[in-house]
C-alpha cells in the first residue's frame, strides 16, 4: 500500500469525527483498489468514523453493506447503486430492488452517461481508471452504454426514489442534464438531492449555476480524490463553497485509487484545507459530518 504523503491534524480528525464519507471505491471492484471494505471498516471505527456509501459503477452494492454492518460492529456501512448499462440504465425495478435491500444513494448514469461518450466538452488529462474497463467491454462486443436521460425516462426512477426517501445523486451527466435532472427530482417529490462533483471537468458547472441549484435546495458534493489529483483546484472549491454556503455542501472522499491517500483519512485531509483557508471549524463540521449524516439517514 503506498504512503500518503501527507497527515491529518488532530484538529481536523476531531472535526470530521461522526461522519460518513458518501463516495468510496474500495475492494472487492472490477478495478483494483487500495483497501478493501472490510478493513475500511475496521479503520472507520479506529478513527471515529460513523460510516460510508459504497460505491461501484456497475453493481448494486446493498447487500455487500449489510455483510460489512454484521462483520463490524459499530459501523454503518451503506450500499448503493449506479444507474449505468450493467443494471439496466434508468431502471425503475433495479432501483425497488436495491431500495428493499438496503441502498442509500441511487447515482444517475456515471460512465455510460452521454456527457461521458461525447466527444464535445472538457476531458481530465489523466484518464480515470474506469475509461480502462470500458475499452475492454467495448474489445469484447459488451458494452451497453451510453445511457439516455430524459425526463420522461426519469419519472419512473424518480417516483421509486421518492417514495422509498432515498437520496439521488446527479452522477456523471453533463452541465445541462445536471440542472434537468435536480428540477425533476425536485419536482417528484425526491428530499435529497445530490450534485456530483459539478465541479469536475467533465460536469464544468459554473459557481453561479451551482448557486442557482443550490437555492432550489440540491446538495453540491466537494470530492477530494480529484483535487488531490489535479483535476479540480482547492481555490475553485474553496470559491464554491463560499458562493453556495457550508449548509448546501457535502465533503466526500471519491477515494479508493491505488496512487491515492487512505480513504480513511480523505475528510480529514479535507478538513485540513479548509481550516487553512479560514473557514470555520462550525462549516466544516457542517459540511463533513452534519450533512454527511444527513443524507446517510443517521
Amino acid at each position: 500500500m503506498p504512503a500518503s504523503s501527507t497527515e491529518p491534524t488532530p484538529r481536523a480528525r476531531e472535526l470530521v469525527r461522526g461522519a460518513y464519507d458518501l463516495h468510496v471505491h474500495v475492494e472487492p471492484d472490477l478495478a483494483k483498489r487500495r483497501i478493501d471494505d472490510l478493513a475500511l471498516a475496521h479503520r472507520f471505527v479506529e478513527l471515529g468514523l460513523a460510516g460510508f456509501v459504497l460505491k461501484s459503477h456497475y453493481v448494486p452494492t446493498a447487500e455487500r453493506a449489510a455483510v460489512v454492518r454484521a462483520s463490524v460492529p459499530g459501523i454503518d456501512a451503506l450500499g448503493a447503486i449506479a444507474l449505468n448499462a450493467g443494471v439496466g440504465g434508468l431502471n425503475a425495478q433495479a432501483v425497488e430492488i436495491a431500495a428493499r435491500g438496503g441502498a442509500r444513494i441511487v447515482w444517475l448514469p456515471t460512465v455510460d452517461s452521454e456527457n461521458e461518450a461525447s466527444e464535445d466538452g472538457p476531458k481530465p488529462v489523466k484518464q480515470p481508471v474506469w475509461q480502462k474497463l470500458q475499452d475492454e467491454f467495448v474489445a469484447a462486443g459488451v458494452a451497453g452504454g451510453p445511457v439516455p436521460v430524459s425526463p420522461s425516462a426519469l419519472e419512473p426512477v424518480l417516483r421509486v426514489i421518492a417514495r422509498h426517501q432515498l437520496v439521488v445523486a446527479t452522477g456523471h451527466l453533463g452541465r445541462g442534464e445536471i440542472a434537468m435532472a435536480v428540477e425533476a427530482a425536485l419536482t417528484a417529490g425526491v428530499a435529497h438531492v445530490l450534485v456530483t462533483h459539478p465541479d469536475y471537468p467533465t460536469q464544468g458547472m459554473p459557481i453561479a449555476d451551482q448557486v442557482v441549484l443550490a437555492d432550489k435546495g440540491a446538495i453540491l458534493e466537494r470530492c477530494f480524490a480529484p483535487i488531490h489529483s489535479g483535476k479540480v483546484s482547492w481555490d475553485e472549491t474553496f470559491a464554491a463553497i463560499r458562493a453556495t454556503g457550508a449548509a448546501r455542501n457535502v465533503l466526500s472522499t471519491d477515494l479508493g485509487q491505488l496512487a491515492n491517500p487512505p480513504v480513511e483519512d480523505g475528510l480529514a485531509l479535507m478538513a485540513d484545507a479548509l481550516l487553512e483557508a479560514g473557514f470555520p471549524d462550525d462549516d466544516v463540521r457542517t459540511m463533513a459530518v452534519v450533512n454527511t449524516r444527513r443524507l446517510a439517514g443517521a
